[in-house]
């Protein structure tokens, strides 16, 4: 999902004709959460880790869950009108985007 954002997002850039600088990858965050927990939802004696999120496995009755997130920076030299133009491309679920735009004049 990200990957295939970050390919439209050069790829409209690109046609605009402007400087693009990027994808810079920022180091990827890991969530983990501990509990007690035995199938039956009780606890139990002994302490497990366990990731929280996104991929789903059972195995051996223990339930993982993981959460990774991942972050590119994208630098976009350009006036915010055409900027607008390009970053109005459909944004799957689950992939967050945020734009901030630098005066130049300062």
């Amino acid at each position: 999902m990200l990957r295939l954002l970050r390919k439209k997002l050069i790829f409209g850039a690109k046609e605009e004709h402007l400087v693009v600088k990027g994808p810079i990858r920022m180091p990827t965050k890991k969530l983990r959460i501990t509990t007690r927990k035995t199938p039956c939802g009780e606890g139990s004696k002994t302490w497990d880790h366990f990731q929280n999120l996104i991929e789903l496995f059972l195995r051996n009755l223990k339930t993982i869950w993981k959460m990774r997130i991942h972050k590119r920076i994208i630098n976009l030299q350009s006036p915010s009108e055409v900027l607008k133009k390009i970053t109005g491309i459909p944004i799957e679920p689950g992939v967050d985007v945020e734009v901030t735009i630098a005066d130049s004049n300062a």
